[in-house]
């Protein structure tokens, strides 16, 4: 039997690989290695889960065996790939060696922890980036017995989104980051402050422009010593201080990467034949896009590379929807930094338009009522890579 095309990664990307080839090709070999459970599930949904009251298990659709049965592929969970042979075309799996014919990283991305925990902390610092790291974070307050006080270090996409939802979860949440206000890579700085503004208003703790010193024990809890000399205590922490792409395989293999992930093509090819990077993972022409949009328009385009069919991605003008019921957020990045920012509305309803120096819009972020504008200014906007 030939080698089998092998996908290293079960998450949004690599999942969402194997169902595309599945719609195209139903007999070809595959085999995809994960580090976790295999789960199926939607990542989006983690920063959802506790005002829905949703256990863990509610999240998967299904189990990695499904998976396996449904997509007619080979799943092996909770396994570790140490080293890729790039001229063999081989994996190292402990003792094993397991060839392949085509090699897909679908790595993903790994928090961002700007400081150290002490070990005898670990079970009440938390980071949750997949669908294990949700369940360890879930059962540590469920196992309170009572609604938890939680400190969210970080005031970026996820840690906005777990802030809101952990609120609406009927938990005390502290947020606080270095940053003079909220999702400032998403925002200009009105529009931040007006969530900050909802945050609180809803009983949020809000430290805005501190960074964190230290974590220590605080009798039965946890503080965060900050920069300013304050202390925050709490039941848990949640750090979301960002993701950086999972490169260190392929850097072992001679791969040559980066900050923001791993150089590949519009195919999704990398430097090395027969080897592709998608999703979190991947800078593709230079764009690493950590979105769900992105991410599912590389998978199909890569599911027909595969399949005989080469076809170039293409990231459209994909607004960024963050979950933040207490104040609707919309946004679309600009590219490259704008001449200006040009902001409308009032209070909480504010439309910021970025242009360029002739004047043209090259990215927007929206908050409140003015979110019905997204598909309008979404039409005009250019691609993120077209």
């Amino acid at each position: 039997m030939s080698a089998p095309l092998t996908i290293i990664g079960s998450g949004m990307a690599g999942l969402g690989l194997l169902r595309a080839l599945r719609a195209l090709d139903a007999g070809r070999p595959v085999t995809l290695i994960t580090a976790d459970g295999g789960d199926d599930y939607s990542k989006p949904l983690l920063s959802a889960g506790f005002a829905k009251r949703l256990p863990p298990d509610r999240l998967a659709a299904r189990s990695a065996l499904r998976v396996a049965e449904e997509l007619g592929a080979v799943v092996r969970t909770h396994t570790r790939v140490e080293a890729i042979d790039l001229a063999a075309r081989t994996l190292q799996i402990g003792a094993e060696e397991l060839p392949w014919s085509e090699l897909v990283l679908a790595t993903g991305a790994a928090p961002a922890v700007p400081f150290s925990v002490p070990d005898t902390l670990a079970g009440r610092v938390f980071t949750v980036n997949d669908l294990d790291d949700y369940r360890a974070f879930h059962g540590a307050l469920a196992a309170l017995g009572r609604p938890g006080r939680v400190a969210i270090v970080g005031a970026g996409l996820v840690g906005c989104e777990f802030a809101n939802d952990l609120l609406a979860g009927g938990h005390e949440v502290s947020l606080m980051a270095p940053e003079a206000a909220p999702l400032v890579r998403l925002l200009p700085e009105p529009l931040g402050r007006a969530l900050g503004e909802a945050f609180q208003e809803a009983g949020m703790r809000l430290a805005m422009g501190v960074g964190v010193r230290a974590i220590e024990t605080a009798g039965a809890k946890v503080a965060l010593a900050l920069g300013d000399g304050n202390r925050c205590e709490a039941d848990l922490i949640l750090v979301a201080t960002g993701l950086k792409p999972r490169t260190a395989l392929a850097e072992a293999a001679g791969l040559a990467v980066s900050a923001a992930g791993i150089p590949t093509d519009r195919h999704l090819a990398t430097a090395a034949p027969g080897v592709h990077a998608l999703g979190d993972a991947a800078c593709v022409d230079g764009v690493n896009a950590m979105y769900v949009q992105p991410l599912q328009a590389g998978a199909k385009a890569l599911a027909r590379t595969l399949t005989g069919t080469p076809t170039p991605v293409h990231y459209g003008p994909w607004p960024v929807v963050v979950k933040t019921p207490l104040l609707p957020v919309v946004a679309l990045p600009p590219a490259r930094p704008p001449a200006r920012w040009r902001i409308e509305g009032k209070a909480g309803d504010l439309a910021a338009l970025a242009e360029s120096e002739d004047g043209r819009l090259i990215g927007f972020a929206l908050t409140g009522a003015c979110v019905r504008r997204k598909v309008e200014l979404a039409r005009v906007a250019p691609p993120l890579l077209g």
